[in-house]
């Protein structure tokens, strides 16, 4: 096991090791061909292929550590990530860019690298991220959105739809509007409501031509739970079912979870955010 599993495992923050420096990444990827952010028996993770490239641009051996998990399919605007090199590696955070992007594949780019401080902890200092979801509206779908955006044609309440998104905005148990990793049974899960409980910020609603966008805002946001409440949302604008029914998603934490979940396809991780 890693030393960024063991922090990932025990909740601890650990600076480098002696001799060695942090850096931080921000990234973007294209989620379509990868099997999500994390690494995978067999490779396919965004992760392995960032691991790789520093292997293969500087022969250092380093586990790089994101802010968090995103799902197969799931596009990143600006992920955030650590990990440490040595000391003596003397590079500028345009030539770590440069060096990496020159090693890995054209669907995941480097956007920045900085020296940071050495607590600094991409997973456990972060406090919230934004996400998007984006739709596309029309009967037919674009042949450059087929991977890039949910097609969703036909009549939506918007009504109903902008009633339910003022409802997220607050603190809620989102016991049924997410899903379980498999860590534990969902029975004790639903006694633990700390570990399901979240503050969305804010939610927009954004009708870009073609594209209708919804855009969150939170401390943070467990498994599955943006697609699931992007799913549950459309339920509820295309007449499936009544807005009191969203509702109750959010006041009623012993209801039946919901099962409409949005495809990866149209989700984006837009930024993390951490104190300045």
């Amino acid at each position: 096991m890693s030393r960024s599993d063991v922090e990932n495992k025990a909740g601890v923050q650990r600076g480098p090791e002696p001799g060695f420096k942090r850096l931080k990444l921000t990234l973007a990827y294209c989620g379509t061909p990868w099997r999500g952010w994390q690494s995978q028996d067999g490779g396919g993770g965004v992760q392995d292929e960032i691991n790789a490239a520093i292997r293969k641009a500087t022969r250092i051996e380093t586990r790089v550590q994101g802010s968090g998990r995103t799902d197969a399919g799931v596009h990143a605007l600006a992920q955030a990530a650590h990990c440490d090199v040595p000391e003596t590696v003397r590079m500028s955070g345009e030539s770590w860019a440069n060096a990496l992007n020159a090693c890995l594949p054209l669907t995941i780019r480097i956007l920045s690298v900085e020296d940071t401080a050495p607590s600094f902890h991409a997973r456990f200092d972060a406090t919230g991220k934004t996400y998007r979801y984006r739709i596309w509206r029309p009967r037919m779908l674009s042949p450059f959105e087929a991977d890039r955006a949910w097609h969703v044609y036909g009549p939506l309440d918007m009504d109903a739809l902008r009633w339910c998104c003022e409802k997220l905005v607050g603190t809620h148990n989102f016991i049924r509007l997410s899903a379980n990793r498999g860590d534990m049974p969902e029975t004790q899960r639903r006694t633990l409501p700390d570990k399901t409980t979240r503050t969305i910020h804010r939610v927009d609603l954004r009708e870009n031509g073609d594209v209708l966008e919804l855009e969150f805002e939170g401390d943070g946001f467990l498994y599955k739970m943006v697609r699931l409440i992007v799913g549950s949302l459309l339920h509820v604008a295309r007449g499936r079912e009544p807005k009191e029914w969203f509702a109750s998603l959010l006041n009623d934490s012993t209801g039946m979870q919901s099962n409409q979940t949005a495809p990866a396809c149209g989700l984006y991780l837009v930024c993390v955010n951490y104190h300045s």
